[in-house]
């Protein structure tokens, strides 16, 4: 199984790529974990026609597979403790099909990159910055990773 997150925000400050290529790092290689990125869509200070969140879930949903699981992240999604994780993951991981984690841009996602969503994902119930949105997802997931090898990383 092959693991890859698409998000939206082509632009983030370094100590996030900096804490996210470290704990990606981590992450096993026979994963071939990656990140693709997609440009954020500029917004005017008075559109809410929802133009830019449609933009980039199509701009999402063209990077997808269409075999793929997709799990979105989303703070209305389902919330889980690390050791839930790691099961989840387990779970993913004998379906056999690559997994691609969504994250979303400033406004969140499309209704199409919910419905196309396999698992929706909360990594708090607090709105939080996507970058930082983006290392704990890359903590988390090496997390559930150290659970599973059995790795002291994890401790209880």
């Amino acid at each position: 199984m092959h693991i890859r997150v698409i998000a939206v925000g082509d632009r983030q400050p370094s100590w996030v790529d900096t804490a996210f290529d470290d704990y990606a790092r981590r992450l096993p290689r026979e994963w071939k974990f990656r990140l693709d990125r997609i440009a954020t869509v500029r917004r005017s200070k008075n559109d809410n026609s929802g133009g830019a969140k449609r933009t980039e879930g199509e701009q999402l949903l063209a990077k997808l597979d269409a075999n793929e699981q997709v799990v979105l992240l989303d703070e209305r999604g389902k919330q889980m403790t690390s050791t839930d994780l790691a099961a989840r993951l387990a779970d993913w991981q004998s379906d056999g099909r690559n997994l691609c984690f969504l994250i979303g841009g400033p406004d969140g996602v499309s209704a199409a990159c919910r419905e196309r969503a396999d698992f929706i994902w909360s990594l708090s119930s607090l709105t939080l910055p996507h970058g930082l949105a983006r290392v704990l997802f890359a903590e988390q997931l090496y997390r559930a990773w150290s659970l599973q090898a059995g790795h002291p990383y994890h401790r209880e």
